[in-house]
């Protein structure tokens, strides 16, 4: 298996697994422990590893959200301490690896995998992906599984965001023309019920054909670019990654 072919292999899980806390029973008690509401929690969480910084930081690296969103819900979240807020939203992240994930017997080999990935690539143009690389990391097992998946979620949505921008893409329209085979944490959210679930002001316009087509060469770019990631790993590797995200896919679905 080459290189671009395990990033267009793997992108579906990555993305629905990466990002499966997000939308978890440990981050909405998290929300009440903190009395953050969920999206204060999510760009506080997600994106305190910037630092406490003016919410146009933020608004710069959510690239697929609408930025008066993004930014009063960076400005509600500013009651809980930056690094208090991303300490407690990777917890969630490893608590959901141990719930859904501790079952799945392969955790230790992908580990291994995914760090050789993640701690290859390049952070260039990805900042939350470099924030979260930064951060302490559980020491193995499921929990381990969940943050490094995480972290190379973070790595496809920045190459991906840059891939959308490259070709003139408009966010909203990206995400009203996106791509099925791409993962996400709703993984059965898609079009204009994903503009929604990103709280984009309706009405939604109808993407172009043009739109569709540049969108369409922006996905493509994206596995491009991520192709880089999977180089450090062999052929065999590679097919053997695709193989556990796979089995880790079916297990976190039991």
């Amino acid at each position: 298996m080459d290189p671009r072919d395990a990033a267009v292999a793997t992108k579906a899980a990555v993305g629905a697994l990466g990002g499966g806390f997000m939308i978890s029973r440990e981050v909405k008690a998290l929300c009440e422990r903190s009395g953050l509401g969920p999206r204060e929690m999510y760009f506080r969480g997600r994106c305190g590893v910037l630092g406490e910084v003016d919410p146009g930081v933020v608004v710069a690296a959510a690239v697929f959200f609408p930025p008066g969103h993004v930014e009063q819900s960076w400005e509600g979240g500013r009651r809980l301490p930056v690094d208090e807020a991303v300490r407690l939203y990777a917890s969630a992240c490893h608590a959901w690896g141990e719930r859904r994930l501790g079952a799945f017997d392969g955790a230790d080999r992908l580990c291994a995998l995914l760090t050789a990935v993640a701690d290859g690539s390049d952070v260039l143009g990805a900042p939350l992906f470099a924030g979260w690389r930064a951060l302490p990391r559980p020491a193995s097992g499921p929990a381990l599984t969940a943050h490094l998946l995480h972290l190379v979620r973070e790595l496809r949505g920045a190459r991906h965001a840059t891939a959308v921008i490259a070709y003139g893409v408009d966010p909203l329209v990206a995400t009203l023309a996106g791509d099925p085979a791409a993962g996400t944490p709703a993984t059965h959210v898609r079009g204009a019920d994903a503009a929604r679930f990103l709280a984009w002001p309706e009405p939604y316009p109808e993407p172009t054909p043009d739109e569709v087509k540049r969108r369409g060469r922006a996905e493509e770019l994206t596995d491009d670019l991520m192709a880089a990631a999977y180089t450090v790993l062999s052929p065999a590797g590679r097919a053997e990654l695709v193989d556990l995200l796979t089995q880790a896919l079916q297990a976190a679905a039991r």
